[in-house]
């Protein structure tokens, strides 16, 4: 029997503003095709399923906490989407890197609709970028993100102040990572792209007459294609094995 229903509602609330604000911002179930309602659902359940680990933690903050329960839901809220947006720089790194992808082998079509987000985006690109996603919810990455969470209330203490520098270095160190491992999947790509078209300018210098640009760029999106067909796989594994890298130390 719950011997007092008040302090056991407001903290469950916080521990579901903390994970709400991970669900909001992290990448899968943040989606423009994800309905709010879902969203909402899936963190309210989750708070529900971790709230006995946590209960010696936030239900004694509740009541002898110097701040006030305002400020414990917006601290609370922040440290949460700051945990999502990890991951969701780590997949518009992904993007980025399909982006790359698709112009370093000639597939620069107008963009059309996207089918995680409502951005416009070449279906080269939107492919891959939705092969990551799968890929990482194939590997449970959400359980990595999570766990974190959950790590997060002994590395960011429940009722103190949010550090600010800390969550800088934080976004700043994820940035930097999530570009190096980007450049790295997306490194084939750009050689193959310069080479390409530095043998192309030589051909034009050569033979000026010709109109070289119509003749080379089915050549450069069929050997793109098959430079795809060839790495996506390693690509792709790469991309979800060095997620967790993101989320070490936070």
């Amino acid at each position: 029997m719950i011997t007092d229903p008040q302090g056991t509602v407001l903290a469950l609330f916080l521990v579901f503003c903390r994970i709400g604000g991970c669900v909001l911002a992290l990448p899968g179930f943040s989606s423009a095709r994800v309905p709010e309602q879902l969203r909402v659902f899936i963190a309210g359940a989750l708070s529900i399923a971790v709230m006995p680990l946590l209960w010696d933690t936030v239900y004694p903050a509740v009541h002898t906490s110097s701040g006030t329960y305002i400020g414990l839901i917006f601290s609370e809220s922040l440290i949460g989407v700051m945990y999502g947006m990890l991951a969701r720089i780590y997949t518009i790194g992904m993007q980025f890197a399909a982006t790359i992808i698709a112009m370093m082998v000639g597939y620069t079509q107008p963009g059309s609709a996207d089918i995680l987000e409502d951005t416009p985006e070449t279906s080269l690109s939107g492919f891959i970028t939705f092969a990551g996603i799968m890929i990482l919810f194939i590997m449970d990455f959400h359980h990595i993100v999570f766990r974190a969470l959950i790590d997060s209330y002994t590395t960011m203490p429940f009722g103190g102040l949010m550090q600010m520098r800390a969550t800088l270095i934080s976004f700043t160190d994820t940035l930097e990572q999530t570009t190096y491992i980007m450049l790295r999947l997306s490194s084939p790509f750009l050689i193959y792209g310069m080479i390409f078209n530095v043998s192309i300018g030589f051909i034009n210098k050569l033979a000026p007459q010709i109109p070289v640009y119509f003749i080379s760029t089915p050549y450069l999106l069929m050997g793109g294609l098959f430079l795809i067909y060839f790495s996506i796989a390693a690509l792709l594994s790469q991309f979800g094995q060095s997620f967790g890298s993101i989320y070490i130390g936070r």
